[in-house]
């Protein structure tokens, strides 16, 4: 059996790789979890508290009510009593680095001048009420809070709602409350999944509904963001995780292994482990080291799900051919760890978070870096990009003309009103130096 795990094949961009080509073509969102999520979605449009309560009874093994999805300042006082100092420490240094990029990364509003003495410019704007998703069933990941509600505070976002699964007695993970409290939570509520998103989208009595929702969730949250996509705003598709890795003869074969268990152990089963390396014999030694130490992890059940399913070990000619590679897998973190980085960053094309050098591991990324991450997977790198502090801002364009602008721009104005046959528009023009 072991012989299946965390396969090694040979790949060049020549020729045909059935292996390769399978674990390059995986679907953003799973067709099943489209279904099942549509149910879901509806049943909360319809009957809103009562379906989210029955929802979670029955997919979070839930006993919350309707009278106690919301966190009270109570639970969020009890939850700073039992969250440790080690982690109230971790935190704040953790909510300090993503403030500080956040403020680092915030347009500001600007304007220049017309010919004519006009102006244009844009200005940004926070949205009132925004919903985070954090993942609390297979791993409460409190790093999300402040990897998502950090940045909508620093942008100006007034109302902050988060959402992450209870347990079984209906309460929520104190370390998540806490985070959340940290990253600056209005409102917080005990409740994941299909339902969360749907409360957060369309509202119920309890719950008013968002402007927008970000954060990653597995297959069915995934599912779900892409469906009320119009009745809120989105941050992108930020399902199960990934990581590449590309290295070359350099590379230390237990780090590299370790990096590439790190995304093994979310627990959807649908994560994707990639290591691409120039050297057959580091391969070797890192697929060595991947099945020794995936034993000694605790979550060994999802990480030899996905050593079966979604962990693949490439040997290439060069690393020129490994980035080609890495860019076709458009991974959501890719790590780098060769001679001379700088000379290959440049051609790393679609990575949703770059980590570069030795002393990178992504797990940095994840909890304490400053870039948020929360990050495109499924092959969306092509064409969506991390979340970001602008993401939860809209942008509004700024046009004041004078009177010698328009007089300027008229016989363009009147250009385009005739060959669009929209005289009404150059009407609106021309209408203004008529006596």
């Amino acid at each position: 059996m072991a012989g299946k795990l965390a396969p090694i094949v040979v790949w060049n961009s020549k020729g045909r790789f059935p292996k390769v080509m399978a674990f390059l073509e995986r679907s953003s969102v799973e067709t099943g979890a489209m279904d099942a999520a549509a149910t879901i979605l509806q049943q909360v449009r319809k009957q809103g508290d009562k379906a989210v309560v029955a929802a979670a009874k029955k997919f979070d093994g839930s006993r919350v009510t309707a009278a106690t999805l919301r966190v009270t300042a109570a639970e969020i006082q009890a939850a700073k009593q039992v969250v440790d100092d080690d982690f109230k420490r971790a935190a704040k240094e953790a909510h300090k680095r993503v403030t500080l990029f956040s403020k680092k990364s915030l347009r500001d509003d600007w304007t220049m001048p017309t010919p004519k003495g006009g102006i244009l410019g844009e200005r940004f704007i926070p949205f009132d009420r925004v919903g985070a998703y954090i993942p609390g069933g297979a791993a409460p990941l409190a790093s999300t809070a402040l990897m998502t509600l950090t940045l909508a505070k620093v942008a100006g976002v007034k109302e902050l709602v988060a959402c992450s699964p209870a347990t079984k007695d209906g309460s929520l993970n104190p370390y998540i409350i806490y985070a959340l409290d940290l990253a600056g939570a209005t409102e917080i509520y005990k409740m994941g999944g299909v339902h969360a998103i749907g409360a957060m989208a369309y509202g119920t009595e309890s719950i008013k509904k968002v402007r927008k929702i970000v954060g990653p969730g597995g297959p069915y949250v995934t599912a779900a963001k892409r469906q009320v996509y119009g009745d809120v705003a989105l941050d992108m598709v930020a399902g199960p995780s990934e990581i590449a890795v590309l290295c070359d003869g350099s590379a230390n074969p237990a780090h590299m292994a370790a990096d590439l268990l790190s995304q093994a152990e979310h627990g959807t089963g649908s994560e994707k482990s990639l290591l691409v390396t120039t050297s057959a014999k580091l391969a070797q030694q890192i697929r060595a080291e991947v099945l020794k130490q995936a034993k000694t992890l605790m979550r060994t059940g999802p990480i030899r799900e996905v050593m079966e399913k979604g962990m693949l070990l490439v040997t290439v000619k060069s690393l020129s051919e490994g980035i080609e590679l890495c860019n076709r897998f458009a991974p959501e973190h890719m790590e780098l760890v060769v001679k001379q980085p700088e000379k290959w960053v440049p051609k790393i094309l679609t990575a949703g978070a770059l980590f570069v050098g030795p002393y990178t591991p992504e797990a940095v990324g994840d909890f304490v870096a400053g870039p948020s991450h929360v990050l495109p997977t499924g092959g969306t790198c092509h064409y969506f990009s991390g979340l970001t502090v602008e993401d939860f801002r809209r942008r509004s364009s700024l046009v004041q003309f004078t009177e010698a602008d328009l007089w300027d721009t008229l016989p363009a104005v009147q250009a385009f009103g005739r060959v669009e046959t929209l005289d009404g528009h150059a009407r609106s023009a021309t209408i203004r130096f008529e006596n």
